[in-house]
């Protein structure tokens, strides 16, 4: 498995020393591994975003440096898995993983209609990854894991503001109105429970089982939702609603993060059933 570095830091940073396999949280370890798988694919994305921006060599180089630095997330947390789980096989797991999750890296135009909509998806999920990893940085005990999340929530905040300016560019130039934002928004947001999602769990746990995605997805989210707070959920509507173009401070954005809450425990007691 390859080490990445950039410019903000890097593998060696990281008190590596410090881990304390007592402190583990098993189910914890499980979705940080299919974390590991979704980050370390960055460069597939980088590539898309490349080729339906083909003609923009400003946004070229952003996202390239963004996908190193996506990489190099995933390096961090499948080093800290393997140290917690000395059988975890993470190049293995990757591979089986990249080889069904795939993205037209040769597509001329954005899947979301717009470059704009492209930009926005991609708020979207900076979004919804600081909001996690700030999450699980607060809930776990282990100290390494701890920093890890810790420099990532950082990073995904970083890369949210990078790709926000690049939209502010694209959403004079293609004048992409709120309700096409906030559609794309929410179609956006709503793959959260895809066949990436779902089979990067399954790629980084399972032991020789069938393929189910819904029992997957299952299983993610139990794990997951639980360790969610409503201040994470604030935050991420605030910046939702900024990218989308909404007021991030309104009686309406304080009306959304208490829904969003009362969705979030639904779906996880559900889940949780079902699993």
């Amino acid at each position: 498995m390859m080490e990445h570095r950039n410019k903000y830091w890097t593998l060696d940073d990281i008190p590596w020393d410090q881990f304390d396999p007592t402190k583990v949280d098993p189910d914890m370890l499980r979705i940080v591994k299919a974390a590991a798988m979704v980050e370390f694919n960055g460069g597939i994305y980088a590539e898309y975003l490349c080729s339906v921006f083909d003609n923009d060599p400003q946004f070229q180089d952003a996202s390239r440096r963004w996908a190193f630095e996506e990489v190099q997330h995933g390096s961090a947390l499948a080093r800290w898995a393997q140290m917690a789980d000395p059988d975890f096989d993470f190049d293995a797991r990757f591979k089986d993983f990249s080889s069904k999750i795939q993205l037209p890296t040769d597509a001329n135009s954005s899947v979301r209609g717009t470059r704009c909509g492209e930009l926005v998806a991609r708020c979207m999920v900076e979004v919804g990854t600081s909001s996690y990893y700030s999450a699980l940085r607060e809930a776990s005990e282990e100290p390494v894991l701890r920093l890890i999340c810790e420099k990532i929530a950082q990073d995904e905040i970083r890369h949210y503001k990078l790709f926000y300016t690049h939209m502010e560019r694209y959403r004079d130039i293609e004048n992409l109105g709120k309700l096409k934002r906030l559609w794309v928004g929410l179609g956006r947001i709503g793959e959260s429970e895809d066949d990436e999602l779902a089979y990067a769990y399954y790629a980084a746990n399972n032991n020789g089982e069938a393929y189910n995605r819904k029992q997957c997805i299952r299983a993610y989210m139990s794990r997951a939702y639980g360790f969610y707070e409503i201040r994470h959920v604030e935050r991420a509507i605030t910046l939702i609603f900024k990218a989308i173009g909404f007021a991030p401070h309104s009686r309406m954005a304080n009306w959304m993060a208490r829904a969003a809450c009362w969705f979030l425990n639904l779906r996880m007691n559900r889940t949780t059933a079902a699993a």
